[in-house]
């Protein structure tokens, strides 16, 4: 039975339109980090109802990726004892206080592929009992290894191990909603949504179709309202007979340190000339190494934290032209943003819905992936997703990291406190961090080495002062730094890899302040 029998929508305050939301219900909010798409109005008005109230409580969320700004929004709002029961996430760093709730075991918390996620509203909307994927396994979502589990109050497994036909594969089931919290730019009068202000799609139209076809409520914050048949019906992404509220908030930011920027959603093309550089530093070193890894023509993604400066070095060195840059939100082309918005994408080509990236990484359509790494151990296997005890989660690297024919891992060699100066043309160290990140056993594997060599995929890590390739006992060093030696690259880690027989000096461009031989492989080498 749904919860609203209208067919066309009502234009409620969010204050009215949250009072709709009964005890226990099933949530879906979908949105991502930075303020992507977030419907802030209407979170902010269901927690300001739970402590006005004490009501609705006991709530199931579920949302595909981190939704906040890592300072107390987004779900975070909605992190208040008693209002939630449950959370299935795929990013977990942009709530902190909902992250802290998870580790402590005051709600019961999941962390699944946010890839897995996006597509299971697809199967969710359309009925199907789930999903059939070999995402995540051998890694901590695999229910060998937990099953994405994140406390000891979770006690069910959602996550089942099949074998069809000789081969392992891994069973989502299709989640159930009550109520979908979705947001676009304009609704017209029957409803009808569009985004032309946004900086992604994602999965609105899963989210909104599968609350509707379980029967729950589609509540829609706008921007603003226009008449009836007055917008570009190619331009509505949301249908209004899918939607059963509609929320104006006029002062909607497009992310959430900007009021709106018309080279995020495409309206104006900016030049990239005056940007900055990015500073000479440890992690303009990495960056810079790590493009080294990228052929021309080739198709890419890039993580959040150390690996998105590779967009930034590529700029540098005039090769952005020369690869296609994509992030799991659904940008194609452009330069990803970094920092809080990563996954907004300056000067976009194209901008898709998040499923259908993932579609695209899950096939292997994926030349080279960087990302960021937290833990790297003696077998190769890598924890990007449990850092110093706090849960950050996956997002999409279980997905992006399976699939893609090469991997580079970018990080730092130490980390905490890490203190570097490079203005001799070599990394000296001023202070060293405090925490090793080449440990003998990760804390959680969100990649695995094993299964990667299974699959034949080249995975390459880069630091500042040494790059390892993966070889078949785990880790092999290959280059050391200019002014560094393996042995003492090696009395940081705490295993012994194992050593090259040619080990190289890592280029001494690397570490000036202007690079004046980008070092693109030459023709020899493709």
């Amino acid at each position: 039975m749904r919860l609203s029998q209208l067919t066309t929508p009502e234009f409620l305050s969010a204050h009215d339109a949250v009072e709709r939301i009964p005890d226990r219900a099933r949530l879906l909010v979908e949105a991502s980090g930075g303020g992507v798409i977030e419907p802030s109005g209407l979170l902010n008005a269901l927690a300001e109802r739970y402590r006005r109230t004490g009501g609705p409580g006991e709530l199931a969320a579920y949302f595909c990726s981190g939704v906040g700004d890592r300072n107390g929004s987004g779900m975070d709002v909605l992190a208040q004892p008693g209002l939630l029961r449950s959370a299935i996430a795929g990013h977990w760093a942009m709530t902190p206080t909902l992250s802290k709730m998870a580790h402590d075991g005051d709600i019961e918390a999941y962390n699944l592929p946010q890839g897995v996620l996006a597509q299971l509203l697809r199967e969710s909307a359309a009925k199907r009992p789930g999903l059939i994927t070999k995402v995540g396994l051998g890694t901590f979502c695999d229910p060998r290894q937990g099953g994405g589990r994140l406390n000891s109050a979770t006690t069910t497994d959602l996550v089942e191990v099949l074998e069809i036909k000789g081969e392992e594969y891994l069973f989502y089931p299709s989640p159930s909603f009550d109520v979908a919290f979705i947001r676009g730019t304009t609704a017209d009068e029957h409803g009808n949504l569009t985004l032309e202000h946004e900086t992604a799609k994602l999965g609105v139209l899963a989210a909104a179709t599968a609350a509707r076809n379980c029967g729950g409520l589609v509540i829609a914050q706008v921007k603003r309202v226009a008449a009836v048949h007055t917008l570009n019906p190619k331009s509505v992404v949301v249908p209004g007979h899918l939607i059963d509220i509609v929320v104006v908030q006029e002062d909607q930011w497009q992310t959430a340190i900007n009021e709106y920027n018309p080279a995020f959603s495409g309206e104006v093309y900016v030049p990239f000339g005056r940007s900055p550089a990015m500073p000479l530093s440890e992690r303009k070193v990495v960056a810079r190494r790590a493009l080294d890894e990228i052929k021309p023509a080739s198709v890419v993604n890039l993580g959040v934290g150390m690996a998105d400066g590779v967009a930034t070095a590529a700029l540098e060195e005039d090769r952005l032209s020369e690869i296609t840059l994509t992030v799991e939100q659904g940008m194609v082309g452009g330069v990803p943003e970094r920092g809080v918005i990563f996954g907004v994408s300056w000067n976009p080509e194209a901008v898709i819905e998040h499923a259908s990236q993932f579609d695209f990484y899950d096939g292997g359509g994926l030349d080279v992936a960087c990302l960021g790494f937290a833990e790297v151990d003696s077998d190769g296997n890598v924890n990007s997703s449990l850092v110093d005890g706090r849960i950050f989660g996956a997002g999409g690297f279980i997905n992006i990291s399976q699939a893609a024919k090469k991997v580079v891992f970018c990080g730092t060699l130490t980390a905490g406190g890490l203190r570097i100066d490079l203005t001799d043309g070599h990394p000296r160290v001023t202070s060293e961090g405090r925490h090793r990140k080449f440990i003998d056993k990760v804390r959680q594997v969100t990649f695995n080495a094993h299964l990667a060599r299974e699959r034949g995929q080249e995975v390459i890590y880069v630091t500042e002062r040494a790059v390892f390739a993966l070889g078949e006992d785990g880790p092999v060093l290959m280059e050391v730094a200019p002014g560094w030696t393996a042995e003492q690259v090696i009395a940081l880690m705490d295993f012994r890899p194992k050593l090259a027989d040619d080990i190289t000096t890592m280029s001494a461009s690397l570490f000036t302040s202007q690079r004046r031989t980008p070092q693109t492989p030459t023709q020899e080498e493709n």
